[in-house]
């Protein structure tokens, strides 16, 4: 079963649309958008498992220049 979680991004002054355009090409993210206030931008996320899912944050969302703090919820499955 896939694990999927919302990420909340804290982005540099005038970086959220260059965040937000690399960070929906990425593999895995199935929804982004910027928003007024904090966080900059929310994020829905999908990997096959956790260690694939913090691949993702880590290794690729984390680098995106601008990107200067995450905040991550993984959702609960019913």
């Amino acid at each position: 079963m896939a694990t999927k979680a919302y990420i909340l991004l804290k982005v540099k002054a005038g970086k959220s649309q260059d965040v937000l355009k690399t960070l929906k090409q990425l593999p895995g993210v199935e929804q982004a958008h910027a928003c007024f206030g904090q966080p900059d931008i929310f994020g829905l996320i999908s990997a096959n498992d956790d260690r694939a899912l913090s691949d993702l944050i880590m290794n690729h969302i984390h680098t995106i220049p601008g990107v200067e703090e995450t905040d991550t919820h993984i959702i609960v499955q019913e």
